[in-house]
């Protein structure tokens, strides 16, 4: 069972609908009636889980598709919002590689160690008190994306608002990451995920879901 079940809730939800998602929508609406730490966002997250059910599976693919696989302010990959194609994001992949590999969390073969249902995963598996930690450090990324998929109004907001609401920091607003030339970028990642290997640190202390001044604090704010 895993430690922290919340996770792995918003997990699924926030993966490419299949029919056995569907099916399993009345155990979602229980989980959500009886989590409290979800009380204060139950009405919204019911309305998501009321969209999935009120539409068919090929209508939910398609829409998944065209908000995440085709729109890049919606990537559910982390370090796309903070990094954009600067070679340090290479490294941060690296970073959270390790965090995962040092608790004995293994990805797919095909999955990015940034991708936001495999970080949820993650935390559903390890200590509380570390989720909470690391949520506290990814948030200002998760609610950045939970902002643009609001202003485009795409019902998976909510779920993103959801999730920011459970870090025990409030997420403060990021700065458009750079962007690099394509050809550049080939020749620091390589043309697949191997790519990022030459950036291996000897040491790994903190995985840092954000460069140095990517998000703007707030006057007074505690970083």
């Amino acid at each position: 069972m895993d430690a922290n079940p919340v996770y792995q809730w918003f997990s699924a939800l926030l993966c490419y609908p299949e029919a056995d998602l569907i099916e399993a929508l009345p155990e979602f609406q229980t989980a959500l009636n009886e989590w409290p730490e979800l009380n204060a966002q139950q009405a919204c997250l019911k309305s998501f889980l009321d969209y999935l059910q009120s539409h068919s599976l090929r209508e939910l693919q398609e829409q998944y598709v065209a908000t995440f696989d085709r729109n890049r302010n919606h990537a559910l990959y982390l370090f796309e919002h903070v990094y954009g194609e600067d070679r340090d994001r290479g490294s941060a992949m690296v970073d959270l590689l390790e965090e995962y590999r040092s608790r004995g969390f293994e990805l797919g073969d095909e999955e990015l160690p940034d991708y936001l249902p495999v970080l949820l995963e993650y935390f559903a598996q390890v200590p509380a008190d570390h989720a909470q930690k690391l949520l506290g450090d990814a948030v200002h990324v998760i609610a950045h994306i939970g902002g643009k998929l609001e202003k485009s109004g795409s019902p998976y907001a909510v779920l993103l608002q959801g999730i920011a609401a459970l870090s025990p920091v409030p997420p403060q607003p990021l700065v458009e990451p750079p962007v690099r030339d394509m050809d550049e970028a080939m020749e620091t990642f390589g043309p697949d995920i191997a790519g990022t290997e030459p950036l291996l640190k000897p040491a790994v202390e903190t995985v840092q879901f954000y460069p140095k001044n990517a998000y703007t604090a707030q006057k007074g704010a505690v970083l």
